[in-house]
């Protein structure tokens, strides 16, 4: 393989990188206070609320029921507002956190609900309040489950980063089209698939390195 191919691909490679991890941290950083929202407003919640939980759980749910090279579409209006253009790799961040907030809020929502009942109660016996429930008690004990979600998103993402490629998003999806399936090169698209394959295992790895530290 020439000079220049490895280029082509490690250049796509970091493209895709940037896509997954900023899309990933967005997703975080939106998705984990909507889930502790759902819990924390729900019938048994902290904070409850009539109707409010139930609305945010049907948008949540209507928006992962999207494929999502449908909203790709869908979100082109949207993408071109905020990131100035529809195509390369800042643009499909925009689509792919729009759909990885609502995947990571769900995966982090059944993490933090499988937190002992009991140890919160007895937090609230010793006069913590609230909020110190949800920072102390609720997120460290679901620390485990958090980075498992939390892996699970990245390799979604990683999927769903390389489907992007469909409308010039950068990346090895692109890559994969344009250089393999449309010039016909089928050692590009093996290439593309090896590295994704790697991307995907080594990702793993590290999520089941850190989820059993966590546990520890």
């Amino acid at each position: 393989m020439s000079r220049q191919i490895l280029d082509v691909i490690l250049n796509a490679t970091l493209q895709t990188l940037e896509m997954v991890f900023a899309s990933t941290a967005l997703a975080v950083l939106f998705g984990l206070p909507l889930a502790l929202f759902l819990i924390t407003t729900g019938p048994k919640g902290l904070y409850r609320l009539p109707f409010i939980p139930r609305l945010v759980g049907i948008i949540i749910d209507a928006l992962r029921a999207v494929p999502f090279i449908i909203l790709l579409v869908l979100l082109i209006p949207v993408t071109r507002f905020i990131a100035g253009t529809s195509l390369g790799t800042e643009a499909a961040i925009v689509p792919l956190s729009i759909a990885a907030i609502p995947y990571f809020a769900r995966l982090a929502e059944v993490a933090i609900r499988d937190v002992d009942p009991g140890l919160i109660e007895a937090v609230r016996a010793m006069g913590g309040s609230r909020l110190t429930i949800m920072r102390c008690v609720m997120i460290p004990e679901a620390l485990p489950g958090l980075i498992g979600s939390l892996t699970v998103t990245l390799i979604t993402l990683v999927g769903a980063s390389a489907m992007a490629g469909t409308i010039g998003a950068g990346g090895l999806g692109d890559l994969a089209i344009r250089y393999g399936y449309q010039r016909f090169n089928t050692t590009i698209m093996l290439w593309v698939v090896a590295v994704l394959i790697v991307m995907v295992c080594l990702i793993q790895l590290v999520g089941s390195i850190m989820t059993r530290w966590a546990r520890r």
